[in-house]
């Protein structure tokens, strides 16, 4: 895609990061290839092309029907009818966006070439997308229909995903020096630790979803949309689970923001002029302390929020646009509750252009930008934070620079503390005699540290980093966040 530039231009950016010891991850997508893929316009000329089982395609119902119920993850059909062989083939996601055949062993062998000719580039990692998805069900039997009609397709960690995996890293991914992490919806625990076991036949690790979901405790009919902020203990739960289960197995990713979610500061802290860099400190100490590898999205250690956008023709996300036509046409939703939805959770809210400066459209680009700049752009921006000691940036430069100089954050093992307060989120991490207390308040007043856990913080207990200046002892300000070493 020549706006993306060329192969030269990616060849001098990847030498000139290494040079600066930066390593790049590719992000590979391999359940499914664009419908203008030299695969895909091969396979859709016959029946019998020799690339027509590189993609998943069945013969409708007795009644021209698609040949099972499963539903998109961007709304409506799983299936495309194709005029020119009367067949359907399957998009889990959009039509533009077929799905690979994995069970074809020639599929197999082209992707791991493809990866192989990558790495002999010198690309360092892969940020597999939707990993788990890639073997299907047999038979492709129906599932069970949500409430927009459609069955779900139980696509997630199918019945050969992990021995595909293991192929995947005998032939490319053992050759090489390499992060790997996988996308993984649906992912269990158990099935975390051997997609990211110990003993390296898979991947490093990978992304779950829980902590980003709506949470179990909640009743929606629409997902994510009509969902809410998860409360507390059940968000603590979740993360903590994931810290003890996977601790001495697998090694674990921690995000909170991704091109798929909406902006942290503004789902899990408070992006009010108020509290924004107060919360996005609070929430990068929070997931920075714990045991696995952060990842920062762009725009994260600026602090960057929601967009808000008012008007539906602002939006450019196809989940976003599709989900506003089906729940406004044929669910009920009104225009306004739906814009509601798209304002909270809309991953548009990720996607706005990186803030550079208060200059025009941020100092991102002096053309176009594809999706409108966030209005709060003015204010909040790199060049207004890099130099500033007390900016969100410099915390998280902060942060990172700790986790290199303490093992204790990287590997101490983790307890959760106050399990049940739904104020704080305080945990213990322990390694060899040392441990770190990290304490954060959650809410927007003041909240008292129980005796409890004060107890257990020594005297002589140094502040390691704190989101205040000063230290006000066992009372919490409204989103304080401070780690005591021991």
């Amino acid at each position: 895609m020549e706006e993306f530039g060329t192969m030269e231009d990616f060849d001098a950016m990847l030498a000139r990061a290494h040079e600066l010891d930066i390593r790049i991850m590719m992000d590979l997508v391999v359940n499914h290839t664009s419908d203008e893929h030299a695969w895909f316009v091969e396979s859709r000329k016959s029946v019998d092309n020799p690339y027509r089982d590189f993609y998943i395609w069945r013969k409708g119902k007795e009644d021209g029907s698609e040949p099972n119920n499963w539903g998109s993850c961007f709304s409506g059909s799983a299936w495309k009818y194709d005029p020119q062989t009367d067949m359907y083939f399957l998009h889990l996601f959009s039509p533009k966006q077929p799905d690979l055949n994995w069970d074809n062993p020639a599929v197999r062998e082209h992707v791991f070439d493809m990866m192989n000719w990558w790495c002999e580039k010198g690309i360092d990692g892969f940020r597999m997308d939707v990993i788990s998805l890639i073997s299907k069900r047999p038979g492709l039997p129906d599932g069970e229909v949500g409430e927009n009609g459609y069955g779900d397709s139980g696509c997630a960690n199918g019945p050969h995903v992990h021995e595909y995996l293991q192929e995947m890293n005998k032939k490319v991914l053992s050759k090489y020096d390499l992060i790997t992490v996988g996308e993984a919806a649906g992912v269990t625990l158990e099935e975390a630790k051997k997609y990211a076991n110990a003993d390296g036949s898979e991947l490093n690790m990978v992304f779950q979803f829980e902590h980003t979901g709506e949470g179990k405790e909640q009743k929606t009919r629409f997902g994510k949309w009509d969902g809410h902020k998860m409360g507390l203990v059940e968000w603590k739960s979740i993360l903590s689970k994931w810290q003890t289960g996977l601790e001495g197995k697998a090694w674990n990713s921690l995000y909170l923001s991704n091109h798929d979610q909406p902006r942290s500061v503004s789902r899990y802290g408070n992006d009010s002029e108020k509290y924004r860099a107060v919360s996005a400190k609070l929430l990068a100490t929070c997931i920075h302390m714990m045991q696995g590898t952060p990842y920062v999205y762009q725009g994260e250690e600026l602090g960057m929020s929601n967009a808000y956008f008012e008007n539906l023709e602002d939006y450019r996300d196809i989940e976003s646009i599709n989900a506003y036509h089906e729940l406004t046409e044929k669910c009920g939703v009104s225009h306004d509750e739906m814009m509601g939805y798209l304002k909270r959770i809309s991953r548009d809210n990720a996607r706005t252009p990186m803030q550079w400066d208060d200059s025009k459209n941020a100092g991102f680009t002096t053309g176009t930008p594809w999706i409108k700049v966030n209005p709060n752009y003015v204010t909040v921006n790199a060049a207004a934070q890099v130099k500033d000691p007390d900016s969100v940036f410099s915390y998280y430069k902060k942060l990172i620079r700790l986790r290199h100089e303490n093992p204790v954050i990287v590997y101490g093992d983790y307890e959760l503390l106050e399990p049940d307060s739904e104020e704080v989120f305080i945990y213990k991490r322990t390694l060899d005699g040392e441990h770190l207390m990290v304490i954060c308040n959650f809410t927007d007043y003041e909240v008292t540290v129980s005796d409890a856990v004060m107890n257990q913080i020594p005297d002589q207990a140094e502040i390691l980093i704190a989101n205040y200046a000063d230290d006000a002892g066992k009372v919490l300000r409204p989103y304080e966040a401070k780690v005591y070493r021991c």
